[in-house]
């Protein structure tokens, strides 16, 4: 058991990501029931709505799971309302993360309420800041992972950067991660377990649009690429995508509206370059829309429900640490790129700072 699995009562040390428009009650509850740390996104969900999806994840799992809050998105008074609804529903043993630095305020919310704080950060200098605020575990977030980006480090030097300036932190990588080859290396690197996005956009429960999940199913990682197009309610950061035709024209056409999402029955618009990725309840461009998408899609292959996912991991990970037991040296830190079931890559990557 590692560091991340003790704190967080996990079986298995890896964090589903709390992915927007993705990561419903359904499948953190289902990842939470098989074991490792299921994820529900709270996201720009209002704080009745939000309260409501936790209580359905509360009946669906006794197991630890957690809730994400995007304060850079909503702002530091809306999260503070939506964790101040959220955290009276939360069993015991389930913890918060936040993407982004969270402010004082919140960071001392969820303290206060008795939850494992979990933050993510993609500098050295926000891992230090995140640990002052009493951050429990720390997500170290490379530029390999799908969605927006913390920063410009790949996972690896992240991680030696964080773990040489802050040896006792319980450290987790997220960008990568789509086997259990893949966890055991980051392990094996130092870090106390990992979180993972891309591979569960495609599960079962899932609440990503079919088109969404096939896209992800077929990619490789040199079908995503970094870029700054889908700005609209989340500017000034970068963000990993699939491409798709807005990524390869030069020009920016009009952010006219281009598909329509609907939450609880109400219809909301989706102009082009907004943020949001599509739903299982959005209809029109899809294709237009951002997909977000880690480049360890090489390695994601199926659309198996959540708890099949989990225990493949759990399998490959035991395998991978007995076999690593068994004859340590270099020879068996192999890499996840060439072990498992993978599609091959078809072109270099293009410049990854791409606008």
């Amino acid at each position: 058991m590692t560091r991340l699995a003790a704190r967080l009562g996990l079986a298995l040390p890896l964090l589903q990501a709390g992915m927007g428009a993705v990561a419903g009650p359904e499948l953190c509850a289902s990842v939470s029931r098989a074991g490792a740390g299921g994820t529900l996104a709270l996201y720009k969900e209002p704080p009745a709505r939000a309260a409501r999806l936790v209580r359905e994840v509360a009946a669906a799992t006794g197991r630890p799971f957690g809730v994400n809050v995007v304060p850079e998105v909503t702002g530091p008074a809306a999260c503070l309302d939506q964790l101040r609804t959220v955290l009276p529903e939360l069993p015991r043993g389930a913890f918060v993360t936040s993407f982004g630095l969270p402010d004082a305020d919140t960071a001392g919310a969820v303290r206060t309420a008795g939850h494992p704080l979990v933050v993510q950060v993609g500098t050295l200098a926000d891992a230090g800041t995140a640990l002052g605020q009493g951050a429990d575990v720390l997500v170290l977030q490379g530029t390999e992972a799908g969605g927006h980006l913390l920063g410009r480090l790949p996972a690896d030097l992240l991680l030696a950067a964080v773990r040489a300036r802050y040896p006792d932190a319980v450290l987790a990588v997220a960008g990568g991660i789509a086997t259990g080859q893949d966890l055991a290396d980051a392990v094996a690197r130092g870090a106390d377990g990992a979180m993972a996005g891309t591979l569960f956009v495609p599960a079962a429960e899932s609440t990503a649009h079919p088109e969404f999940k096939r896209r992800v199913i077929d990619a490789v990682a040199d079908d995503t690429l970094i870029t700054s197009l889908f700005d609209i309610g989340w500017p000034r950061r970068p963000h990993r995508v699939l491409r798709n035709p807005l990524t390869a024209t030069t020009g920016r056409a009009p952010a006219t509206f281009i598909a329509t999402t609907r939450v609880d029955g109400r219809a909301y618009p989706v102009p082009r370059y907004s943020a949001a990725a599509p739903g299982d309840g959005t209809t029109g461009r899809v294709e237009e829309m951002a997909m977000y998408c880690g480049r360890s899609c090489t390695r994601v292959t199926a659309r198996h429900p959540a708890a099949v996912t989990v225990a493949r991991l759990s399998r490959e990970y035991e395998r991978a640490r007995r076999s690593r037991a068994a004859s340590p040296g270099p020879e068996n830190a192999t890499s996840a790129r060439t072990s498992g079931s993978h599609k091959p890559d078809r072109t270099q990557e293009r410049q990854p700072w791409t606008t």
